[in-house]
């Protein structure tokens, strides 16, 4: 699936601004992360069970 195709979205805590932000999209496979500032830049694959670790992770700290 290209990143066109994917639902991206932001945290709620990003704020209307739009800089320094992170998006995410959940595929079956994987959550996809990307940079809001430069969208053209390839996004990175996170396992599931990966991206619930640094969101626990996240959340603790």
């Amino acid at each position: 699936m290209s990143s066109t195709q994917l639902a991206w979205f932001r945290s709620s805590y990003s704020g209307t601004a739009g800089d320094n932000c992170v998006e995410v999209a959940v595929t079956e496979q994987a959550i996809q992360v990307r940079d809001s500032k430069d969208v053209s830049r390839p996004h990175l694959d996170v396992c599931r069970s990966g991206w619930a670790r640094f969101v626990r992770y996240a959340a603790e700290h």
